[in-house]
């Protein structure tokens, strides 16, 4: 948040009544005229520096011709005019910074999925330290559910780590000694010793982070449409102006053809239509962060997702459950949830989740960590979890994620696990391919054979898979010109470069804590899809009764809100334009 921007227009106010008080209470008009003059000219000198910035970045904006109207007005003494302009001009960055502040503030409390500490074994101790201090070679403690914080191998322990919002992959992966591990995973129910091979800073989680900063350091092309015309009319104005000077000979006119030429009323009506339009979409469970972002939305061509929590759940559920001959399926799955009701893998909430039947007593229930639950049901030993820790017979395993089950020593069969598609997605999908968004794209890194199957459940056009991060990148950047602008749509920690990488970033942030949330450029905080066809429809009715003109950034304000030809005349009255015209 630029506090400066508050400061000035709190010092053009201030200026402003103080000057009225001295002209119209005191009856000092030279001192209301000193005052406007100094003050004014300060101000102005500040904003025509950081114009100059703003210039040398190799951008453009309808700004330099309102400041060039205030220097112009108080060299020839009508400070009352600069002072209006001013109010404008001060008044509308404010309200900009409001906007951006307001949409930034709303996501601190996503941001806390970076590891931060960890726990250093020195002889029989254990002591927190900062990442930073880590080094290579130094033994860990990750306790049960924390993020691991170094790239390292596992020592001396057996556990699952969650590796979704690094991967992609939604399946938990069994780590036992001599195993990687990778920064920013979540350990599981167990807690490991590993030792330290990479440092923080070379780590999986700062590697993710460093093409972040990467691409944000190579942004998308992209001008507000405001500013596309900034140019010529600016010149047009000066030219105007010194025509007016030279054939009058008076160099008041100057000033007033800067004055009448300058876009107040647009460079207050496009902050305050960032700020509705803002507004109204914080109330629809989307975070948009900046009003350019608002543009970019109405003009993309393609949309590209992430599968794993995008356009899935992101959380395994039982999909078949496939029993030997002399057991029905039901009796299956109720020795596996009965078996497992008392241990903390994922797999087991699942298992629990789905079972309609009376869960069993269980005695005796002994787990053996990244292998299995053993336990005696009904008499009888049952064994849930690996093929070969429920039984030493050959069996048929499933390429899916599944438990085994045996009882007394006899294989019963396996339940199988899939991530679940959103029932949103494939709505979502057809309200994209609705507007006109021909390129719908799932960039995943899980195996293909599954990507390949949930694109075709929901619509998707194109898919790629096995992507890592910078390869998603890769293919966003090699996507052609008439496929372009691009959205991509993310939750994890892996999909935060190519976020920054898109011309418009969206995070599902509904869970939270993920860079994906900081790195993008809306956040949907609701746990639903829907929003981003919504945002995406919104953008499209930006035009809604002339669909071929362009509009600049103060249309906007029909994005986020509904309203009619006649409702978008009282707003621009409101602000002294006059609609016809500007159509």
């Amino acid at each position: 948040m630029k506090l400066t921007n508050y400061k000035r227009l709190w010092g053009v106010l201030g200026v402003g009544l103080i000057a009225l008080v001295c002209q119209f209470g005191l009856h000092q008009t030279r001192w209301a005229a000193w005052l406007v003059t100094i003050i004014g000219a300060l101000i102005a000198l500040l904003m025509f520096i950081d114009m100059i910035k703003t210039l040398r970045s190799g951008k453009f904006g309808v700004d330099l011709l309102a400041i060039t109207a205030v220097i112009a007005t108080l060299a020839v003494g009508e400070y009352w005019a600069a002072l209006i302009v001013l109010l404008m001009l001060t008044g509308g960055d404010a309200l900009e910074d409001f906007a951006a502040s307001r949409a930034n503030s709303e996501l601190q409390s996503l941001l806390e999925n970076s590891p931060q500490e960890a726990h250093l074994i020195t002889a029989d101790t254990v002591t927190a330290i900062s990442i930073d201090q880590v080094q290579v070679g130094q033994h860990l403690l990750v306790k049960p559910g924390e993020a691991i914080p170094v790239d390292g191998t596992v020592l001396t322990g057996t556990t699952t780590v969650d590796e979704s919002s690094l991967t992609g992959e939604s399946r938990p992966v069994d780590k036992q000694p001599a195993d990687p591990v990778m920064s920013g995973a979540v350990n599981g129910s167990t807690a490991i010793q590993i030792v330290a091979t990479q440092t923080a800073a070379n780590s999986q989680y700062q590697n993710i982070v460093r093409l972040v900063k990467q691409a944000e350091n190579q942004p998308a092309h992209f001008v507000r449409m405001a500013d596309r015309y900034a140019v010529p009319f600016t010149l047009g104005a000066y030219v105007i102006a010194g025509l007016a000077w030279w054939l009058s000979g008076d160099p008041v006119r100057v000033a007033e053809v800067l004055v009448v030429a300058s876009p107040c009323p647009l460079i207050l009506a496009a902050p305050i239509a960032l700020v509705s339009g803002m507004s109204r979409s914080s109330r629809n469970g989307i975070i948009v962060k900046t009003g350019t972002t608002l543009e970019k939305l109405a003009q993309v061509r393609s949309f590209a997702f992430d599968k794993t929590g995008t356009i899935t759940q992101g959380q395994l559920v039982v999909d078949q459950v496939l029993p030997q001959p002399g057991i029905t399926a039901e009796r299956l799955l109720q020795l596996a949830a009965s078996a497992e009701q008392q241990s903390n893998h994922v797999l087991a909430r699942s298992l629990l989740a789905a079972n309609t039947t009376t869960v069993l007593t269980a005695n005796d229930v002994a787990e053996t960590t990244a292998a299995g639950v053993q336990a005696t049901i009904d008499g009888q030993t049952v064994r849930a979890g690996k093929a070969s820790f429920v039984t030493a017979e050959p069996i048929d395993k499933v390429a899916q994620t599944a438990v085994y089950v045996s009882a007394a020593g006899t294989y019963l069969g396996c339940v199988t696990f899939t991530d679940r598609v959103r029932p949103e997605a494939a709505q979502t999908m057809q309200a994209l391919h609705g507007l006109g968004i021909d390129h719908l794209l799932m960039i995943s890194g899980d195996q293909p054979a599954i990507a390949q199957q949930i694109a075709q459940e929901v619509g998707i056009d194109r898919v790629h898979a096995d992507c890592l991060p910078a390869d998603k990148i890769a293919i966003l950047k090699q996507l052609p010109a008439d496929q372009r602008p691009v959205a991509m749509v993310g939750d994890g920690v892996n999909d935060a470069p190519s976020l920054v990488t898109a011309d418009v970033g969206i995070a599902m942030g509904a869970h939270g804590a993920t860079a994906a949330s900081e790195s993008a450029d809306a956040v949907v905080l609701k746990d639903d899809l829907t929003r981003v066809s919504t945002s995406a429809t919104a953008c499209d009715q930006m035009i809604p009764v002339y669909p071929n003109r362009r509009l600049p950034t103060t249309m906007a304000i029909v994005k986020m809100t509904p309203c009619r030809e006649t409702d978008i005349s009282k707003a621009f009255s409101a602000l002294a334009v006059d609609w016809n015209t500007v159509v």
